[in-house]
């Protein structure tokens, strides 16, 4: 059996692998207010107590980083804090997993990348992240990798669920309130659903358990297929319903924002599946299952 610690638990990822704890693997999804990455001694108190309680009870520990300041325009004026909690935090988690002997997958991002390819981007590309939130989230892999921990990273992408806020969620919340919208169609990616992310890691996490684990160190792993953020919310209010025609195209030099965001972010998944991983569903697919799984909670209540 496996004892999975997942800081960032209360965000999406983290309650998606709360959902699948099974007899196999059991999860302990931990927020901020009991595990923060911006206080070592709360890092390694929590690494030492995983590697303690599975070390009494047979069972083998593992840790999916699922924390991150992920408040990308914001990042550009609280620098500190994001490297804090997306270079620093990692770092020291990663140090406390190497000295426990705990094995450790962390989980990064797309920004990591320029947005200047015209086809998926491998795990071995050069990697030119334009954002604070791409810097500190590239520090933070490399601090892990060079940690000595037994340490994997995957990379997502546009990253959704039923839980918090993201972008399923307010393009259903503005369906209900606006005639039309504009959204940006020149960034190209691929949707993640938060479910489909969290058992391909559960899948990562046995395979490294078992040991068996990816001789490759870098992983990226998100929905197949790729579109772009209008053709994405199209697609959502074809769920809800809704006139996909709504929702009007326009570019992102029509509508700046403080943070460059990767004109194109598709990641190849070719690493993820020449590992023997599974490889994520297909993002409209997932879309249709998000909606299906969670009727209500992708819906806000009714126009009056």
């Amino acid at each position: 059996m496996i004892d999975l610690l997942v800081p960032g638990g209360t965000g999406q990822l983290g309650h998606e692998l709360a959902a699948l704890t099974s007899d196999e693997v059991s999860v302990r999804a931990v927020g901020s207010a009991d595990l923060d990455l911006t206080q070592a001694g709360s890092i390694i108190e929590a690494v030492t107590v995983l590697s303690d309680r599975a070390k009494a009870s047979g069972r083998r520990p593992i840790v999916i980083n699922a924390a991150a300041y992920t408040a990308v325009d914001k990042a550009e004026a609280e620098t500190a804090r994001a490297f804090a909690v997306n270079a620093d935090g990692p770092r020291v988690l990663a140090a406390a997993c190497s000295s426990r002997g705990v094995p450790l997958v962390h989980v990064s991002t797309d920004y990591v990348f320029d947005g200047t390819a015209d086809r998926p981007y491998e795990v071995d590309s050069p990697t030119r992240p334009q954002s604070v939130y791409g810097i500190t989230k590239l520090a933070g892999e490399e601090a892990v990798l060079a940690s000595g921990a037994r340490a994997w990273v995957v990379r997502t992408a546009w990253v959704y669920s039923a839980f918090g806020q993201n972008f399923v969620k307010t393009m259903a919340r503005l369906e209900q309130t606006r005639e039309t919208l504009s959204v940006v169609d020149d960034q190209v990616g691929a949707p993640t659903w938060a479910a489909d992310l969290a058992k391909g890691l559960i899948e990562l996490a046995t395979k490294i358990a078992d040991g068996h684990p990816p001789a490759t160190k870098i992983l990226h792993a998100t929905g197949a297929g790729s579109t772009t953020w209008c053709g994405f919310a199209r697609a959502i209010f074809e769920e809800l319903g809704a006139d996909p025609t709504r929702v009007h195209p326009f570019t992102t030099a029509d509508y700046p924002t403080p943070a460059k965001r990767p004109a194109y972010s598709v990641l190849s998944g070719t690493a993820w599946q020449a590992a023997g991983l599974t490889p994520l569903p297909d993002w409209r697919k997932s879309l249709t299952s998000a909606f299906k799984h969670h009727p209500t909670d992708f819906r806000p209540e009714p126009k009056a």
